[in-house]
């Protein structure tokens, strides 16, 4: 019954336009990741910014946790002609818990460790924003880790009347040295063994700007610039960084789009 519905999802959204013929493949809303094909195409663009396209015609976008509801597609076929398509997108609700009677130092970070954040997000972001011309993300995902899931996408807390950044994330609970396999064909473009918040990170690109990201890692089994394969051994599970309990935080981007990994993954 799955794959007729996703075949179903496909078909609606396969336009043909001529000598050009655009498919989409993904869940029309928010924290989505968007896959597709352009035949013949030479230029896309999303919103009026341009959407790489590999050397066969596939692409990926994405749209993140609060993002607007339409959108436009344009692009050129081969032939220099425009199209254009329509996106509207549904909308979300997302869990919010609020805590009063936080102690500060767990409301914001010492001043002492700022620059420490910010040169760990620095070098996220860098490994974030590659772009090489592989589909890798076209694969159908796998789940990285066993285990119970105890952290959703897109969920808040506010401490104190004061809103924290949202959980991108998904959390698989597991003891500290549970295996951490590879979602999906990629590079190792980023470990790095003790960051502030997220402790051992591990970024994995998967071309096209689409990556994984995961965090509170106690062990890397790859080196940065590793080129791995699906269901390979990447990482173990810990408890390193910011955390309560070992975890494994599943974190999926495009660039800067942080989007949501359950999306890409069998329902459990």
């Amino acid at each position: 019954m799955l794959k007729l519905v996703s075949a179903l999802l496909l078909l609606a959204f396969a336009v043909r336009c001529h000598s050009a013929e655009l498919t989409l493949q993904g869940e029309l809303t928010q924290g989505s990741l968007i896959r597709g094909t352009l035949v013949d195409g030479s230029q896309l663009q999303l919103n009026d910014k341009p959407v790489t396209l590999s050397s066969d015609g596939h692409f990926a976008f994405g749209f993140n946790r609060d993002a607007a509801l339409k959108h436009k597609l344009t692009w050129l076929d081969g032939q220099g002609k425009p199209h254009s398509k329509d996106l509207v997108i549904s909308s979300r609700e997302y869990d919010i818990q609020r805590i009063e009677g936080v102690a500060g130092k767990y409301v914001s970070p010492p001043p002492e460790v700022t620059e420490r954040i910010r040169q760990d997000n620095a070098q996220i972001g860098k490994a974030r924003q590659n772009n090489d011309d592989r589909i890798d993300f076209m694969q159908d995902f796998i789940w990285p880790a066993e285990g119970p899931i105890s952290g959703v996408y897109g969920s808040q807390r506010v401490f104190n009347g004061t809103p924290k950044n949202p959980h991108y994330g998904l959390d698989v609970a597991g003891p500290t040295g549970t295996p951490v396999y590879a979602p999906a064909d990629g590079i190792v473009t980023l470990y790095v063994s003790d960051m502030y918040y997220s402790g051992g990170t591990m970024i994995i690109d998967h071309g096209l700007g689409v990556s994984s990201t995961f965090l509170h890692l106690s062990a890397a089994e790859v080196e940065q610039g590793t080129v791995v394969k699906q269901g390979q051994l990447v990482a173990k599970i810990g408890a390193t960084g910011r955390v309560t309990g070992a975890h494994l935080d599943w974190r999926i981007n495009w660039f800067g789009e942080r989007l949501d990994p359950a999306l890409l993954v069998p329902k459990r």
